[in-house]
C-alpha cells in the first residue's frame, strides 16, 4: 500500500466521524491506561468527542480541543487501497449501531465488498492467542464449514484461534473479515502480513484507528467489541477463565448476541473458559452444522458430516483416529504396547494423507476436524 497526502477517491466518511478516528489516535496512551479496566474502557469509547476529551484529556484538554476544532480532515494521512466509511453511509455495517460502536471504519478490500460481507450471516470465532493444536484445528474446521456455506467469518488478526479462523475460511476460498487493533495498514503483527494480504484479496480488513496508527494495548479489547457486534453468533473455541480471554464472549452476551462454545479436555487450562460458559448456558457446538442451526434454526443439508469421522473408514483407521482424538497422540504412545507397530504407523500416514490428521508441536498428531468422532454403527 502506498501512502498519499490525499485520497484520490471521495471518502464515504463525514468530517465529524473522521475527527473521531483522529481523536482516538491522539488519546492512545491515555486509553492504554484505561484498558486495564475493560469495563471502564468500554464506557469511555461510548462517550461523545467532547465528553471524551473532558474525561481523559487532562492537561492536554485545551490544546486537544483547539487542534480538534481546526483539524484539516482532507490533509489526514491516507493510504492507497484503504477507504473510510462512517455510520452515515449505506455501506456501513448496520450491526454496528449500538452505543459504543465505532462511528467510522477504515476498510481494506473495498466498501461494496464490506457491504456484501456484512449483509448476510456473520459468525465470530474467538479464543486464546495461545491456542493448542486442538484449538487451532477446531477453529479451522469451523471456519471451513461456515465459509463453504456462505457465512462470513470474522475475528481478529493476531495469533492462535483468530489466525486459524481466517486460514480455515481461505482454504475453501471463502470470505473472512479481519478486525485490526491499530491502523488497517500497520496494526497487525509483521508475521501476519501474508495472511492479511490473502484476507483482503477476497474479504476485508477494518479498523477504527486512522492509517499509520500502531496497534495499542486498548486496541485489542476495542477490536473485540467490533467483532462481537458484527456477528449474530460468537463461538468461543479455547480460552482460560480470565477477563482478558473471555472478553469477546462477555461482550457478545452484553450485546444480546448468541454465544456458543466448543468443549475441550477437562484437564486443559484452555478449556476452563468454554466449560464455565457452558455451565452458564452457552450453546454447545460440535461442528459447523451446529452453528448454522443457531443462525437459522435448521440443519443445513450436506453439513451434518463436517467435523465427523467418515463412516466409510476401515476399522483399523477408525481405531487409530479415535485413539488420537482421545489423547494418545504420538507414535510412541500408539505403538508402545502393540506388536503391529508397523501397521499403526502406516495407518497414521494414511490418515494424514486423507487430511484427517495433522502434525502438531513435538511430533504429536491432531485430528483435523476433531469436533465429533462417531462410531460406524452410529
Amino acid at each position: 500500500m502506498r501512502t498519499s497526502e490525499r485520497d484520490p477517491r471521495p471518502s464515504a466518511a463525514c468530517a465529524s466521524c473522521r475527527r473521531r478516528s483522529w481523536l482516538l489516535a491522539e488519546l492512545g496512551a491515555t486509553l492504554d491506561y484505561g484498558a486495564r479496566d475493560r469495563g471502564r474502557l468500554m464506557e469511555l469509547l461510548a462517550l461523545g468527542d467532547e465528553e471524551l476529551m473532558r474525561a481523559i484529556g487532562g492537561r492536554r484538554r485545551a490544546d486537544l480541543k483547539a487542534r480538534y476544532a481546526r483539524l484539516d480532515i482532507e490533509g489526514v494521512r491516507s493510504v492507497e487501497g484503504v477507504d473510510a466509511v462512517c455510520r452515515h453511509d449505506r455501506r456501513y455495517p448496520r450491526a454496528l449501531s449500538g452505543a459504543g460502536a465505532p462511528p467510522m471504519l477504515n476498510v481494506a478490500g473495498g466498501l461494496e465488498r464490506l457491504s456484501e460481507l456484512t449483509a448476510g450471516p456473520v459468525v465470530a470465532i474467538a479464543g486464546s492467542r495461545r491456542a493448542s493444536d486442538y484449538g487451532i484445528e477446531v477453529a479451522k474446521g469451523l471456519a471451513r464449514g461456515l465459509a463453504a456455506s456462505g457465512v462470513t467469518v470474522t475475528s481478529g488478526l493476531t495469533d492462535g484461534v483468530s489466525v486459524a479462523a481466517h486460514a480455515g475460511a481461505l482454504e475453501v476460498r471463502g470470505r473472512s473479515l479481519a478486525v485490526i487493533p491499530g491502523g488497517v495498514d500497520v496494526g497487525y503483527p509483521a508475521k501476519r502480513r501474508s495472511l492479511y494480504e490473502r484476507v483482503t484479496r477476497s474479504g476485508c480488513a477494518v479498523a477504527e484507528l486512522p492509517c499509520g496508527s500502531p496497534a495499542r494495548r486498548w486496541g485489542h479489547p476495542a477490536s473485540e467489541r467490533i467483532v462481537a457486534s458484527l456477528a449474530s453468533v460468537t463461538v468461543l473455541v479455547e480460552a482460560d477463565e480470565t477477563a482478558r480471554e473471555l472478553l469477546g464472549a462477555r461482550l457478545a452476551l452484553a450485546l444480546g448476541r448468541t454465544l456458543a462454545t466448543v468443549p475441550g479436555r477437562v484437564t486443559s487450562p484452555l478449556s476452563r473458559g468454554p466449560h464455565a460458559l457452558l455451565v452458564g448456558g452457552a450453546h454447545l457446538v460440535r461442528g459447523p452444522a451446529d452453528v448454522l442451526e443457531l443462525l437459522c434454526g435448521i440443519r443445513a443439508p450436506g453439513l451434518e458430516g463436517i467435523g465427523r469421522t467418515r463412516p466409510e473408514l476401515e476399522p483399523r483407521l477408525r481405531s487409530v483416529l479415535e485413539k488420537v482424538g482421545a489423547g494418545t497422540d504420538t507414535p510412541d504412545k500408539l505403538t508402545a504396547s502393540r506388536e503391529d507397530a508397523a501397521e499403526v504407523l502406516l495407518a497414521l500416514t494414511e490418515l494424514e494423507l486423507m487430511g484427517l490428521l495433522g502434525r502438531g508441536d513435538g511430533g504429536r498428531y491432531v485430528p483435523r476436524d476433531p469436533l465429533v468422532i462417531e462410531c460406524a454403527d452410529g
